[in-house]
C-alpha cells in the first residue's frame, strides 16, 4: 500500500489513561512510522462491565487531555459514539479505507486476551497487530496462523490505572503517573475520589 497512510489504533478503557498508555502509543508511532496513532476510547467496554469507574465522556477528557501536547497521537470518540458495545473488529472496519493501513496496537495482556474476543476471526484480516511489550516481556502471541504480527518494546514502566484509582480514592499523589493535564482533569471533574 505505497502512499498509504499508516494508522495505528490504541484502544483502551483508559479509566484513567496514564503514562504508559501515553508511551505505548508514541513509541509506537516513532518505532512503524506511522502517521498517526488513535487512542480509542472504549465506550461500552463489555469484558469489563461493572468495572469501569469513569464515564465514557470522563474517559475520553481525560484521554483528551493526555494527548494534547504529544504529535501524532489523537483521542477518538468513534466507539462512545458508535453506542454500541466495543468490538475491535466492528472498529476496525469502521476506520477502514482502501488509502489506509491499519495496526491495532495491543499490550501483552490484551494479546493474551484475544481469544475471548467478538469477531476474532474477522480481525485478523482487518490489521497488524502491534504487540507492545516491556523490555524484558515477550511471552505473548497472536491467537493461532494467519496473523500479521510485530512486537515493539517500551520502557519498563510500573503504572496502572487501578493503582492510580487506588491513590487518588486515598488521597495519595498520581504526579509522574499521568500527564499534569490528566492530573488536573481527575481533580476538575472529581474523578475516582472514595466519598
Amino acid at each position: 500500500m505505497s502512499g498509504a497512510e499508516r494508522l495505528g489504533v490504541l484502544g483502551g478503557t483508559f479509566d484513567p489513561v496514564h503514562v504508559g498508555h501515553i508511551v505505548a502509543a508514541a513509541e509506537t508511532r516513532s518505532v512503524l512510522d506511522l502517521d498517526r496513532v488513535l487512542m480509542m476510547v472504549a465506550g461500552d467496554p463489555w469484558q469489563k462491565r461493572g468495572r469501569v469507574v469513569a464515564s465514557a465522556a470522563d474517559r475520553l477528557a481525560l484521554v483528551e487531555a493526555a494527548v494534547a501536547d504529544v504529535d501524532g497521537v489523537e483521542a477518538s470518540a468513534l466507539e462512545i459514539e458508535r453506542g454500541d458495545p466495543s468490538v475491535t473488529a466492528d472498529t476496525l472496519e469502521a476506520l477502514a479505507r482502501p488509502d489506509r493501513e491499519l495496526f491495532l496496537i495491543l499490550g501483552t495482556d490484551a494479546v493474551a486476551n484475544m481469544p475471548s474476543w467478538r469477531r476474532l476471526d474477522d480481525t485478523s484480516a482487518l490489521a497488524t497487530i502491534v504487540m507492545v511489550e516491556r523490555a524484558g516481556h515477550s511471552d505473548a502471541a497472536p491467537p493461532g496462523e494467519g496473523w500479521r504480527f510485530v512486537r515493539v518494546t517500551i520502557p519498563q514502566l510500573d503504572v496502572s490505572s487501578t493503582d492510580i484509582r487506588d491513590r487518588v480514592a486515598a488521597g495519595r499523589p498520581i504526579d509522574g503517573l499521568v500527564p499534569p493535564a490528566v492530573m488536573r482533569a481527575i481533580r476538575a471533574r472529581g474523578l475516582y475520589t472514595a466519598g
